[in-house]
């Protein structure tokens, strides 16, 4: 406190700290007192006060420095679990990110742009395209509200990713209530591509035919599909 640091600074009084002799071993005390000395040339050195705690522990490893090593070790091992702890969380973030990449971008562009190098355009000879909208899509929203028309599309295109799954295909986008897929690209697949669009079209046809919305479920669901090769 203040009035301490004035006491210390303006002496007399000199301000002691007042230590009992039971609180701690006679010898220790008398080295704190020596180390108290208003004579600097009395005081005892850091090695002197290193040689006489050695002394008083009678060559026992419980010294100063050991005290400080135990202390280092024990700040190291701290360090190293919090170092471990950090790293798993980026790792966790890492996945994140790359999961939320490949989403956007094909997984080939997406390892390209990683590692720094530039992705050339590349041309494909054959390919297919899926595109599909919802039937009367801007009369549904104009009776639902907002966070209604959100659900719808969440809902529906969800279900539509775990039916592209099943086949040879690469979502590209979705755009509103737009959703496009192609086949043939960026993985080419011969002549297969046609057939891929094709099942995987029956496949979200036949799940739309059972598909609910949430805040209209007695409105059924219809989407208009287009297909296209070359």
């Amino acid at each position: 406190s203040p009035e301490i640091i004035q006491k210390v600074e303006k002496p007399p009084p000199l301000c002691r700290p007042s230590v009992s002799l039971d609180q701690a071993p006679l010898e220790c005390i008398q080295l704190m007192k020596q180390c108290w000395s208003e004579q600097p040339e009395r005081r005892p050195t850091i090695d002197q006060i290193f040689d006489q705690f050695k002394n008083i522990n009678k060559g026992r490893k419980t010294n100063i420095i050991d005290s400080m090593l135990r202390m280092l070790e024990q700040y190291s091992s701290n360090l190293e679990d919090l170092i471990r702890e950090r790293t798993e969380e980026l790792e966790i973030e890492k996945q994140k990110t790359d999961k939320l990449l490949t989403q956007m971008l094909p997984p080939s562009v997406a390892e390209a742009l990683k590692m720094g190098t530039p992705v050339e355009p590349e041309y494909f000879e054959e390919v297919t395209l899926y595109f599909s909208d919802i039937v009367g899509f801007t009369t549904i929203s104009a009776m639902s509200e907002p966070i209604e028309v959100v659900d719808l599309l969440n809902d529906l295109y969800t279900l539509f990713d775990a039916i592209i799954g099943a086949h040879d295909v690469y979502k590209v986008e979705t755009i509103g209530d737009a959703y496009m897929v192609a086949s043939g690209l960026p993985k080419r697949n011969g002549n297969r591509h046609a057939g891929e669009i094709a099942n995987m079209s029956l496949d979200i046809l036949s799940s739309v035919g059972t598909f609910k919305m949430r805040h209209m479920p007695e409105v059924p669901v219809r989407i208009r599909i287009g297909l296209h090769s070359g």
